[in-house]
């Protein structure tokens, strides 16, 4: 039997109890354990739930869970273990070549990959260095040659691989590095180097310890012309784990979290590799020298060899996702038990989830974990379009690019977020290791920096909006855009008085008639595009007004409105995150199932807006009255979201192998049980002492009967 099964005759007497203001807007009201679970499921892991559940069943086994109580030197020894354990079962094998034992199953691998966080999240980091990062880049930049030579080592483990891009001096900004790889024509090989402490390459996985070779990153020099940053295999240790001669690194030693990954640091010293190292797949050199690549633009070039790589983002939202499913799990399950307080019954305590602060705390952040799913489920759909072939042209690169610069920060920074408010949301329980929170809390932090800083990516988004507003006016032609400004601000004007006026009017003081017009999905989707849209006329405006002056005038407008931008990008992502609920939405059958997805779509998207009512006022989109009557009816959402929080996130399938945690267990019920039947007990058998206060009341009211 599942917690929601043994609590759901003790539902909260005020949970279906719908006040009257609300009957209107919400004429169904389906029972606790009227969902269809199984559509809910197959929902929320999207297109590839069956290798999502081949996952699961692997990390069901003891030998892939993390042990909290190893030191780092035993943790990284296990993981690499661990990573035999995905080999002997097949588990790695989905997106690489039928040739080579694969699936050329894209979209599947990302799918299962993501579920391994479950098992421990420096299992999947690892994991996705080695297959998703070191195998990735010899099958996406290389040749058939290439992937012949070095795809079986990297798949069966034989070969322990580091991904070595990120330097120590330049992070995000990969097309700055500073490696150099020189072609010297008379030997026919180039020459790796790293001129300066700078451009050591860092952070890396599988680099400290277990790695044999690596695929490095370089400025690629022939004739004295820099082509910009390639590819290259490179042998890195011998069989005994020594650096070959010219190589050399450090340790990273312990990290913030992720200790079970050996991260160290690699530095070239004039190391010589075969020309036929080059991954050539988008830029080549011949023995002569002579530099070729199908793609004439650089930049397009340098951007398309990234894009290939862009898995990475697509799986860490995808985990990230189910981490912020095993935190709610585990506080629902457990604010469904535990109580606190007397506030409406002198011999029963209060559950948590009863208080509305707590609704606010959870069932806001579950509404967000599903628009975080269904989000990144669309992602990998996109993702597998591309790299299936199905649909690959620029555009679509290019857009599969731009929706992962969105989303993998949105539920990156909702898992960090999730994680802790559910952390706290259990009181010390959530501290324990043996609920692992905290740890997967401390796990997941780098995620929001790891493929790309996550306010980089956004910047990226940013951008790509302004292009498109480029395009709509004429390379951001100065004359057009302030015109839209300028009706922007009249538009302004005329929402802050008349229309402003008009929603008062239309409301006449009604907090229903408010909340049945927040609850329109066309007023969502016109108030959170509009926001975008806005906001971006505003930002392009600026910039608008410095075109065709120097770099740095250009640079410094930029700057001004940077986090502006995003900002808006944030605003963009969301906007995605509540298109793919709302389709979800609708592709519902069920009619209770539908109706309470609706209710979460809601709740979601009047969050969102919420969290931006300053803006909303003061840009004329909402009157004051409707703006103050936002809050209550979140409030309300939650309220009647809150019977079935139990069952939307046991619906992410999740079994106890998965959770591995006390507070997702019976145990605090059935404590509290206990507790209730002492006291009771003792009441029924007169032996139960009187309270003090109660003793002081009836003393004091015989006084007064006395005097």
């Amino acid at each position: 039997m599942t917690v929601h099964e043994k609590l759901a005759a003790e539902a909260p007497r005020h949970a279906t109890d719908v006040p009257s203001d609300v009957a209107e807007i919400a004429p169904e009201h389906p029972e606790p354990g009227s969902l269809d679970s199984a559509a809910l499921q197959d929902a929320l892991l999207g297109a590839w739930a069956e290798d999502r559940r081949t996952a699961r069943a692997l990390v069901r086994d003891p030998r892939l869970h993390r042990d909290p109580l190893l030191g780092m030197d035993e943790h990284r020894e296990r993981v690499l273990g661990q990573l035999g354990v995905l080999v002997e079962n097949g588990a790695v094998h989905r997106m690489f070549p039928k040739e080579f034992g694969g699936d050329d199953n894209h979209g599947g691998n990302i799918a299962a990959f993501a579920d391994l966080v479950l098992g421990d999240p420096s299992l999947q980091i690892k994991a996705g260095v080695q297959w998703g990062l070191f195998a990735a880049a010899i099958l996406h930049l290389g040749t058939e040659e290439h992937h012949r030579r070095w795809l079986p080592g990297a798949m069966d483990l034989s070969v322990p691989g580091a991904f070595a891009m990120t330097e120590i001096g330049h992070g995000s900004d990969v097309a700055s590095i500073g490696t150099t790889a020189t072609y010297d024509e008379a030997a026919g090989e180039f020459v790796i180097h790293t001129p300066f402490k700078g451009a050591w390459k860092d952070y890396l996985g599988n680099a400290a310890l277990h790695g044999r070779a690596a695929t490095v990153f370089a400025q690629l020099i022939t004739k004295g012309v820099n082509h910009g940053v390639h590819c290259f295999y490179v042998p890195i240790r011998d069989e005994d784990g020594a650096f070959l001669p010219g190589i050399g690194g450090e340790d990273d030693g312990l990290k913030g979290g992720l200790n079970g990954i050996d991260n160290g640091r690699l530095h070239f010293d004039q190391v010589r590799v075969p020309r036929t190292n080059l991954l050539n797949r988008y830029g080549d050199v011949a023995e002569d020298g002579t530099y070729s690549s199908p793609i004439e633009s650089p930049g397009r070039r340098f951007f398309t060899m990234l894009g290939t790589l862009v898995q990475g983002r697509v799986s860490l939202s995808l985990a990230a996702t189910t981490a912020s499913f095993l935190g709610l799990h585990g506080a629902i399950a457990y604010g469904e038990q535990r109580r606190q307080f007397n506030a409406s019954d002198p011999e029963r305590e209060e559950v948590l989830l009863d208080y509305q602060n707590h609704q606010r705390r959870l069932v806001d952040r579950l509404a967000r974990a599903y628009a975080d799913a269904f989000a990144s489920n669309e992602l990998l759909e996109r993702f597998d379009g591309v790299f299936s072939g199905r649909a690959d042209s620029d555009a679509d690169r290019q857009e599969l690019e731009t929706l992962a610069a969105a989303i993998k920060p949105l539920a990156t920074w909702n898992a960090l977020d999730t994680l802790q408010e559910t952390r706290e949301a259990c009181g010390g329980a959530g501290f324990m290791a043996r609920n692992r929170i905290p740890q997967m809390r401390a796990d997941l932090d780098v995620y929001v920096t790891f493929e790309g800083d996550n306010n980089v990516l956004l910047q990226l988004v940013g951008k790509r909006l302004l292009t498109d507003y480029s395009h709509e006016f004429g390379r951001l032609n100065v004359g057009a855009v302030s015109r839209y400004v300028v009706a922007q601000a009249s538009d302004a004007i005329h929402r802050a008085g008349l229309h402003k006026a008009v929603q008062s009017v239309s409301d006449g003081g009604s907090e229903r008639r408010s909340a049945n017009w927040f609850k329109d999905p066309e007023v969502q989707r016109d108030l959170l595009t509009d926001r975008v849209r806005a906001k971006t006329a505003d930002i392009a405006s600026t910039l608008a007004g410095v075109r065709g002056k120097t770099q740095a005038e250009q640079a410094a407008a930029f700057n001004t409105r940077q986090h502006e931008l995003i900002e808006v990008a944030r605003n963009q992502g969301e906007l995605l995150q509540w298109e793919a609920f709302t389709r979800a939405v609708e592709a519902t059958r069920d009619e209770s199932t539908r109706t309470v997805l609706t209710w979460l779509r809601n709740l979601f998207a009047l969050r969102v807006l919420e969290e931006d009512l300053g803006w909303l006022v003061a840009h004329g989109r909402l009157s004051s009255q409707r703006a103050r009557s936002l809050r209550g009816y979140v409030n309300r959402l939650a309220e009647r979201l809150r019977p079935f929080a139990l069952e939307l996130v046991e619906a992410f399938g999740l079994e106890p192998e998965h959770l591995r945690m006390d507070i997702a267990t019976q145990a605090e019920a059935e404590r509290q049980a206990e507790a209730h039947a002492w006291f009771e007990a003792r009441r029924a058998a007169g032996e139960e002492p009187e309270d003090e206060k109660a003793v002081r009341a009836r003393e004091k009211a015989t006084r007064g009967r006395r005097g």
